[in-house]
């Protein structure tokens, strides 16, 4: 592997290219990777002509040194579930149809409920190492039920290790739970021209290495930032329409929020809630007398259980 470090020197594409090539020309290297594009990148990114002639430097690059070219792009702005894989990236069509195999990398979104699963996996497994340093027969101390419970394992390693060693036991626990908290998760999915479709590919990103879900746990997970997907990533599930109980409890909560945000000395002006909640003045009204528990006086607003009345 070799790396050309171009921060802070980096050029136009065009430019580029056959710097690139006199130095890898006799290099026998079997792929360029150049990462990100943008920094190299000439002409507008969402003119598909300029695009044309940018990606062409990339097939003049394969075609003189003999190697693949491997070149990272990035996402466009906003939520990437509702689309392929090859429409996500930003810019011209031309960066879906001018390679020859497309990785796309999204990040997933991963509940408390999911970390929490995690760090009690991890916990599982550091009792068990550490117990079994001390018990040649661990079987006899803990169940199967019990290998696969963190609560369970943590009263075994407090009564089978010694204080000392029980104490080293925990600081190893905290230090993977606060490793556990920082891991990110990855979708890898694919658009090859060449080959057939492969299955998506979920990773663990603990730092510096992804690691393959080997569990499936992120099978069903979300892209970060999208609404629940079931089945497809690119089918969303919309839940059903609100009740009108729902809708008047999310009424009266963004009311409170805005009163508790933009009220002073107790009152507060409806012009001001207006424009915290995003809603017209009319509709703050609205709100106002529904929600039933505030007064409204020409503009002012304020609670029904303070001195002023409606």
């Amino acid at each position: 592997i070799d790396i050309w470090n171009l921060r802070g020197k980096s050029v136009p594409m065009d430019k580029l290219a056959p710097m690139l090539i006199r130095r890898a020309l006799k290099g026998n290297f079997i792929a360029v990777v150049i990462d990100p594009i943008y920094k190299v990148i000439t002409g507008d990114e969402n003119s598909a002509d300029q695009m044309a002639h940018f990606c062409n430097q990339f097939d003049k690059v394969c075609t003189e040194i003999g190697c693949a070219v491997i070149y990272c792009h990035h996402h466009s702005k906003g939520s990437q579930g509702g689309k392929k894989s090859m429409d996500r990236v930003s810019g011209s069509g031309v960066f879906a149809r001018d390679p020859d195999a497309l990785l796309d990398l999204t990040q997933l979104e991963i509940g408390d409920n999911l970390i929490k699963q995690q760090q009690d996996e991890a916990t599982c497994a550091i009792c068990k190492n550490w117990i079994s340093r001390f018990n040649k027969n661990i079987d006899e101390l803990c169940s199967q039920d019990d290998l696969v419970t963190a609560s369970k394992m943590l009263d075994i390693a407090e009564n089978a290790l010694p204080k000392q060693s029980y104490m080293l036991m925990f600081n190893d626990i905290a230090k993977s739970n606060k490793a556990v908290q920082g891991r990110t998760a990855w979708r890898i999915e694919g658009t090859l021209r060449e080959f057939p479709k492969f299955d998506a590919l979920n990773l663990w990103f603990d730092y510096p290495i992804h690691r393959a879900d080997t569990t499936g746990v992120l099978k069903d997970c979300n892209f970060d930032g999208d609404f629940n997907i079931k089945g497809s990533p690119y089918k969303k599930n919309f839940s059903k329409k609100k009740s009108e109980s729902e809708r008047k409890q999310e009424q009266n909560d963004a009311l409170e929020t805005a009163f508790s945000g933009a009220e002073e000395n107790g009152q507060a002006n409806v012009t001001d809630l207006a424009e915290y909640m995003g809603k017209s003045e009319k509709t703050v009204r609205r709100y106002i007398k529904e929600h039933g528990g505030f007064w409204i006086d020409g503009g002012e607003v304020g609670r029904k259980d303070t001195d002023k009345v409606e």
